[in-house]
């Protein structure tokens, strides 16, 4: 449950329990029922907005990284078939020069992952929290 779940099932509560055991006319409830019924809503809708925008920003983060991933596998397609013309001349050095060259493509792949997700994963926290 999130801090945010929790403080409005709090204030729920709180409020639930203040109407009930409170000495007042059926008037006055009603309208302290609507008031923070509107103010549930109000605040509801606000942390709505909120992560709707959290998750678009999210999809363009996802985006952007997947065209640099994208770009990395392109070229990593260039670079295997310039390197499968001279295996027949050059085997082995291309070959560890082709694995060099995967490894740190991959490496920079990965990272660029992890960067995107734990960008998005702050990005969407922060949002929530507003």
């Amino acid at each position: 449950m999130t801090k945010t779940t929790k403080m409005l099932a709090a204030v729920a509560v709180g409020f639930a329990a203040g109407i009930l055991l409170a000495p007042k006319t059926g008037r006055e409830t009603r309208k302290e029922l609507k008031n923070g019924a509107h103010y549930a809503k109000k605040f509801l809708s606000t942390k709505a907005d909120v992560a709707k925008k959290a998750a678009y920003d999210a999809q363009d983060t996802l985006m952007d990284a997947a065209d640099d991933v994208g770009g990395e596998a392109v070229a990593m397609t260039k670079s295997a078939k310039t390197s499968a013309k001279k295996v027949g001349r050059e085997a082995t050095v291309e070959a560890k020069k082709l694995q060099t060259e995967a490894k740190t493509r991959a490496s920079r792949i990965a990272s660029t992952a992890k960067k995107t997700a734990n960008k998005v994963k702050r990005d969407t926290k922060a949002r929530l929290k507003e």
